[in-house]
């Protein structure tokens, strides 16, 4: 009687022991469960979210080489809606927020393309300051979905 006792007693432990284990989970998931939907966001309109680092003395050069080269090509780019472009003078760095139909016009381009255009604007940068290295450092790069 007493070893069928320790048995029940076992099994009502492991139960609960289960079901808290099973909410501590979810819990702890559940900014990830939440997060997940936005990568099957493929429908509505996105913006591709791109910091970087431009030093103050290569504003100018920066501006001129998106202005030759990454806004052309843009402007062809089926899905393409317009661009901003910030820049924060105290960190000295730059916010380019492009907007997009849709992730998936967005994600068709083949990076072997934007890789290209990203060449093209290193060498417009590295020959108008006569120089070996791009200066522009990738810090960031996201997507939003508008809400609301």
């Amino acid at each position: 009687m007493k070893i069928k006792f320790n048995v029940q007693e076992k099994i009502k432990n492991l139960s609960f022991l289960f079901i808290f284990l099973f909410i501590f989970l979810f819990q702890i998931n559940s900014p990830i469960l939440n997060a997940l939907p936005m990568d099957t966001y493929q429908s509505g309109p996105v913006t591709e979210e791109l910091r970087l680092k431009i030093p103050s003395e290569f504003k100018k050069v920066w501006l001129q080489a998106e202005k030759e080269v990454w806004e052309p090509w843009l402007s062809i780019q089926d899905g393409f809606l317009g661009r901003q472009i910030f820049w924060d003078k105290e960190k000295e760095e730059a916010l380019i927020l492009v907007n997009w139909e849709n992730k998936k016009l967005w994600k068709s381009i083949s990076m072997n393309e934007v890789n290209e255009v990203q060449e093209k604007f290193e060498e417009n940068v590295k020959t108008s300051l006569n120089t070996n290295v791009n200066p522009f450092e990738l810090i960031y790069e996201g997507e939003l979905v508008k809400q609301g």
